[in-house]
Parts: C-alpha cells; structure tokens; sequence
C-alpha cells in the first residue's frame, strides 16, 4: 500500500514527534472520517509500505530524523511552496525559508524525490496574474536544480471559500489559460517539468502534462523500483494518481489556510489539536469503547511474479 501522512493535514510540521514514533513502535491507528467509530490498524513496516509519500508545507521539523524513514522506506515528498503570505496562510514560513528547508531535503531525500506544488492558484486583487508568474519566476529560478517536478492546480471553489475567503476573484476560462501559459513558458525556461493535479482542461499547447502526481510510475522511478500494472480510478475525477492510505485527520491542520478543504475553520482545528496525544496510536485522541478496530489489507505493490489486481480488491 501507498502510506500518505499529509492529504488531511500538515503532519510534518504539527505532529513530527507522533509520526516518528509511530514507525518506532510499527503500526498506527487511524479513524474512518465518514464512519468514525471504525478504526484501521496499519503495520508500517517496509514490507507493508511501497512507499511513504509525504506532503507539508514544513518540513524543518522532521529533517534532523528524516533518516529514520528514509534510510528504510521507498518515499516521495510533495513540498507546497506558493507566493502567499500570511494574510493567506497564516502559519506557514516565508517563501525564502522555505526554499532553504527544500534544499535541506534534497540532501536528504534527493531531488528524484521532490516535488514543488504551486497550489492551489486563486485571484484576489492583492493576488493578480501578474504577481503569480512573477512569483512563479522567481522560486523556479532557484528550485530548478532540487526537485523532480513542478505540480499546480486552480482553486476549487468549495462552498466554505464563501465565508472563509470571500475575496476570491472566480477565474475566467480566459484567466486559467493565460496563467498556464505564463508558468509553462517560465518552466521550460528552466527545465522544470511541468504539470496539473486535478485540473480539467488541456494545457499541453502550454507544455503542461496532464493530472497525476502520484501515479506508480512516477513513485518507482523516484525510488528504483517497478510496480504492479494495478487498475484504479483516480481519487477525484480528472485525476490519475494511485489510491493511498492517509493517516491524518481532518480538521487538525494549524496552518490557518483560507482555502483550505481539510479545515472547516482554524477554532475547530485549534480545539481538535488539544485533543492530541504524541503517545497515542491514533493521531487524535485514543480507542474508545465502542470503536470498531479492523486490521488493513496492505498488499504488495512491487512487481512480481502472480496475479495482477485491482486496487479495489482492498477493503476500504
């Protein structure tokens, strides 16, 4: 199975301690969040896990003991690094902070294993077309040499953006095709490829590839490996990225982005931080009487010889 530690929330930068003692003691607990009485144990030991794939907007927390996972694990890191500042995303460090802490990484990990995602791009009057290619320039200009790739998407327009973030600009058919012929142009001037996640339309005149950001392809040439021919469907329509198992919780994510999807508010994820238990299995809270625990089917995804399968042979 493919091990995420970041889709529901920022666990690099808020739950480090948590996350590396979980690979200490071998397994993890996390709960269903449509179901929340169903709990899943994971073994997080290097045969159960094809790869760990990471995504944070930090990583400064987790770099003086990266070594424990990836001198073990196959892994694969998506770091967000986007022209906002903290009117936008209140916890996250400067655009030149988190550039160094890249760097770090890839001293660690290496580039093969870096992915930068400039996402999600929103207009606001602050926030022009003009102000994210210069932007886009300027960090691809210096994170060129350390990284795999470059991924974006556009803003979903989630019904919570209208309280949370109502000076969004709704972007134009038109302002989504000039943007993606500025970044295209500033990518192939530096040698980055370039491509979406989960944006419809096609920008390949621009030299963008399509969606797929975490396709089996890309994780086993990132790490040397081959895996299975397995049929699946995306997470979401438009995408092609393999299923994977996340260990985090929405709702606890401390960044305080406003257009997050994870988050209903930063109170909520304020109050459910308290909640957190470095000790615990589970990343928030502990077992309670009348949770249903269940053991994961963590098949292998490295090619050999037998049977091809569906991903959807997996229980959820």
């Amino acid at each position: 199975m493919i091990l995420n530690t970041g889709a529901r929330t920022d666990t690099v930068q808020y739950f480090t301690p948590w996350l590396l003692k979980r690979f200490e003691e071998g397994y993890v607990y996390t709960r269903n969040p449509l179901f929340p009485n169903i709990v899943t144990k994971y073994v997080l030991s290097p045969d159960k896990i094809a790869v760990v794939m990471f995504c944070s907007k930090n990583y400064a927390p987790i770099l003086p003991r990266l070594h424990e996972i990836t001198d073990k694990y196959r892994t694969y890191f998506h770091y967000t690094i986007t022209s906002y500042g903290n009117d936008v995303e209140p916890g996250v460090p400067s655009v030149d902070d988190s550039i160094k802490t890249l760097k770090e990484l890839e001293k660690i990990a290496g580039k093969n294993r870096i992915a930068w995602r400039y996402d999600p791009v929103l207009l606001t009057k602050d926030y022009t077309i003009e102000r994210h290619l210069d932007s886009f320039e300027r960090m691809a200009q210096q994170l060129a040499p350390h990284i795999d790739r470059c991924i974006f998407s556009f803003v979903e327009m989630y019904k919570k953006l209208e309280v949370n973030m109502p000076e969004i600009i709704p972007m134009t058919a038109a302002d989504k095709y000039r943007i993606a012929k500025g970044l295209g142009e500033i990518a192939a001037k530096y040698g980055i490829w370039l491509q979406t996640c989960g944006t419809y339309g096609d920008f390949s005149r621009y030299g963008i590839h399509p969606s797929g950001c975490a396709t089996l392809e890309i994780l086993g040439k990132a790490n040397g490996c081959e895996f299975r021919d397995i049929k699946h469907k995306g997470l979401r329509e438009g995408c092609r990225c393999i299923e994977s198992r996340d260990i985090g919780a929405y709702e606890t994510c401390l960044n305080g982005c406003k257009y997050c999807y994870a988050n209903k508010s930063p109170q909520k994820a304020r109050d459910n931080f308290k909640l957190h238990d470095p000790n615990s299995p589970l990343l928030l809270g502990h077992l309670k009487e009348d949770d249903i625990l269940t053991d994961g089917n963590q098949k292998s995804y490295l090619k050999s010889a037998g049977r091809q399968y569906s991903l959807f042979d997996e229980s959820r």
